[in-house]
């Protein structure tokens, strides 16, 4: 074997992907916060499927109960309507997960389909850009405030809401990683093969984007749940009978000073999730990139 050999063997191993190894479920169980992130948002999810089964109704009044502290019948306390913060906080952790993973699943998908066509077809990569650019020009919260208000707020309405100013991020991505690997020797002798766009951007294209789109989503994921947290806040998201983190917090900023207990339980759910989330993405980071991997 000469030394370009050597050489040209080295750079082949230096791009391959991790997923293409067999240990890489084994890499991402050994990497702490793939492993303790993943964990907590387990049992997020757990609490968000099956803790409405051992708590009561997060909307049911008792005005006898209003603003009673923390205690053995009530978890968390009760709000101004002597409504079950428990209650209200687990049946909020529903809507901040759907919020969150529809998010990053729709903005992926749409951000991914726009960033392969405008990093691969050149005629079109101008104008998509710019497309982009000004929409990222727009501050998020207040874009997703103009949508809502335009259409009425429902759950549907803030995830697209939040959606539409995440796409965005996503095509610069995808555009990266296409404008780097469309030159690649593989991709020229594709071209040269006579092979159709649709089979060259979904065999060769497309599983290079796999990794880093990964990790986006993660922090789409939790990005999406403290947008909807903040529109909740400002009163411009999910309606106030169907309760979430943000018009939780929002309802009992009035009463901070005598009940915080309204404000500090969902806000300290909020902060779980997201770090939860964040400490996945940052442990799929290192070990989706090669040349981490390799270390560990």
């Amino acid at each position: 074997m000469t030394a370009r050999d050597d050489i040209d063997a080295v750079e082949a191993d230096s791009v391959t992907p991790i997923r293409d190894d067999p240990s890489a479920l084994r890499l991402m169980m050994r990497n702490r916060g793939v492993f303790w992130g993943g964990m907590l948002l387990a049992v997020m999810v757990m609490i968000a499927l099956f803790g409405p089964l051992l708590t009561g109704d997060p909307i049911a009044l008792n005005p006898i109960k209003r603003l009673k502290p923390p205690s053995g019948e009530l978890f968390f306390g009760s709000d101004f309507l002597g409504r079950d913060i428990f209650a209200r906080v687990v049946y909020g952790a529903r809507i901040s997960l759907v919020v969150g993973l529809a998010v990053a699943a729709i903005s992926v998908a749409i951000g991914l389909f726009i960033g392969m066509i405008a990093g691969y077809i050149r005629i079109l990569d101008g104008i998509i850009m710019r497309v982009m650019d000004g929409l990222m020009a727009i501050p998020a919260i207040l874009l997703a405030i103009a949508l809502i208000s335009l259409s009425g707020a429902t759950l549907t309405t803030v995830i697209i809401a939040i959606t539409i100013p995440e796409i965005p991020r996503v095509v610069r991505l995808v555009r990266s990683v296409v404008l780097t690997v469309r030159d690649e020797p593989y991709v020229e002798a594709a071209i040269a093969a006579g092979s159709r766009l649709p089979l060259i951007l979904h065999r060769h294209i497309l599983p290079n984007t796999i990794a880093p789109l990964i990790v986006q989503a993660t922090y789409i994921c939790g990005s999406a749940m403290l947008t909807e947290s903040i529109l909740g806040f400002l009163g411009a998201g999910i309606p106030p009978e169907i309760p979430s983190w943000g018009n939780i917090m929002s309802e009992g900023r009035t009463y901070f000073q005598i009940s915080p207990w309204i404000i500090f339980f969902p806000g300290i759910a909020l902060a779980m999730t997201v770090l939860a989330v964040n400490v996945m993405g940052d442990g799929l980071r290192d070990t989706l990139d090669p040349r981490v991997a390799r270390k560990m």
